[in-house]
């Protein structure tokens, strides 16, 4: 790759909820990318806050293809503007940056991953000072910037590296009693399997639990070895990409011994986990869970947020402890925006992340992960019996959600007109109790039950979602909403 002064004809660039992405050679060259770059790197520095001097910019990069070289690249272009990056050693998950920029007091990052995406993207994602998302009116700035000027010249000076990945494990080290999460998963023979899905994640649950015990075998890892095809799915924890670890806690369970499954997607900053009978659980049932441990075990303070899609146990455990709960639009992003404003314990979404008062304004799925551990060493339960404990206090909750392609976007604009001029009264034959349009149309019918429509924004995309306290009305209630969908758009 030369280092050449480059400049490239327009090409539009537009930021999702969580970066750019699209199709590596397609729709994210490097001749797009760099561009982005710079303008990402002038905007963080312009934006920097008042009384930070420095003038570094965090680089890191996932497991995807050439997502090494690009970081690479991107370092270069950033250091012709006279800035000061810092490349990641290794590939790192993307909380291990925003780590990094809180605790080396930088600009920012910028990191090469297409996150949970299929295996042929790529993107980039911007982190702030504070080492959350940049919002909206960032990154309409960085589409001026490249619109104004697309010039980026790559410095052939070096580039200092540093190795993020330790410094984001050692940090989380700190943050808990490793040795006691250890003994105490001895104490009640739960065994640990861990799906990092090929990415960037991977090795990291070893290397926090190991502390200096020769003997592991209560730990095993699964999908480790770097795969930029990710097995031919997308590195995104649902369910139907988790055959092989479902399958592997299953075993043990027919064994007679118990375990628990721990899935990070492709860079890191998602969780889902397997019970010991080999149930998916998302966060829509680990963020009830590790709101009541933080309040009752740990003693913390702070307001509950979610988005309007989290389920309603998230809602009834945090009243039910006195807390304040917030429901934002779908995005971390809100999350984090509350989470920089004041007292919040913990903050999540429905796919899979969770951030923590106590931590960063970020999703970190390593983070989540042991404190699910030290949530259930804790208790003294395995993943399900502390599951069922609370479904027995506050009901049932199964939950799923069906992606419906529109044959236009002016179909999508058609469905959206109607359900805005015609709110739901009954889904399925079941009254509806009360209609929330914080993000699209949501029917709450009863407690734990209720279904959503949401539009994506740019494609032809619906999402529906629904909560019910059985699955058979979950899947009937989706069924139910996409054959309403497909007759109206």
């Amino acid at each position: 790759m030369g280092l050449n002064t480059l400049r490239f004809s327009p090409a539009p660039v537009r930021f999702g909820t969580d970066g750019w992405r699209g199709v590596l050679g397609v729709d994210i060259t490097i001749e797009t990318l760099l561009p982005v770059a710079v303008a990402a790197a002038n905007e963080l520095l312009y934006r920097a806050p008042s009384g930070l001097t420095s003038r570094q910019v965090i680089i890191g990069y996932d497991r995807r293809f050439l997502a090494p070289e690009l970081a690479v690249a991107v370092a270069a272009v950033v250091k012709g503007c006279d800035l000061e990056p810092l490349l990641t050693k290794t590939s790192v998950p993307t909380p291990a940056c925003s780590w990094a920029v809180v605790n080396r007091k930088t600009l920012g990052a910028i990191v090469i991953t297409a996150s949970h995406n299929p295996p042929e993207w790529i993107g980039l994602k911007i982190k702030g000072p504070d080492g959350a998302s940049v919002e909206r009116d960032f990154t309409d700035a960085v589409e001026k910037r490249i619109s104004v000027n697309r010039l980026a010249i790559p410095s052939e000076e070096p580039i200092k590296i540093f190795d993020a990945r330790k410094e984001h494990i050692e940090a989380l080290k700190k943050k808990f009693d490793i040795p006691r999460i250890v003994a105490g998963l001895r104490k009640i023979g739960l065994k640990v399997i861990v799906d990092p899905m090929h990415g960037s994640a991977s090795g990291c649950m070893k290397e926090l639990l190991q502390n200096n015990d020769e003997n592991f075998d209560f730990l095993k890892e699964i999908r480790s070895n770097r795969d930029p095809l990710f097995g031919g799915k997308s590195p995104e924890p649902l369910a139907r990409n988790l055959d092989q670890l479902i399958g592997e806690v299953k075993n043990l369970n027919i064994s007679g011994e118990s375990s628990i499954g721990l899935v990070f997607d492709g860079d890191g900053d998602r969780i889902a986990a397997i019970d010991e009978k080999g149930r998916f659980c998302s966060t829509q049932l680990l963020m009830p869970l590790l709101v009541e441990h933080l309040a009752k075990v740990r003693g913390l303070e702070g307001s509950v947020v979610k988005t309007v899609s989290g389920s309603d146990l998230m809602r009834l455990v945090s009243e039910d402890l006195g807390r304040e709960v917030l429901e934002l639009p779908v995005g971390f992003k809100y999350i984090a925006k509350e989470m920089i404003k004041g007292d919040v314990l913990v903050g999540g979404e429905e796919s899979g992340g969770i951030g923590f008062g106590m931590h960063l304004p970020e999703r970190d799925a390593l983070f989540a992960a042991l404190l699910v551990l030290e949530a259930l060493t804790s208790a003294g339960q395995t993943l399900g019996l502390k599951l069922k404990d609370l479904e027995n206090r506050f009901g049932s909750s199964y939950y799923d959600r069906v992606d419906l392609i529109l044959p236009s976007i002016q179909s999508r604009h058609k469905l959206e007109n109607f359900l805005k001029e015609n709110p739901l009264e009954k889904v399925n034959n079941n009254k509806v109790s009360e209609v929330i349009s914080t993000d699209g149309f949501k029917f709450r019918i009863a407690k734990n039950f209720w279904l959503m429509f949401r539009f994506s924004g740019t494609e032809p995309l619906l999402r529906i979602y629904c909560e019910a306290p059985n699955k058979e009305i979950v899947k009937e209630t989706l069924s139910w909403a996409k054959d309403l969908a497909e007759k109206n758009d």
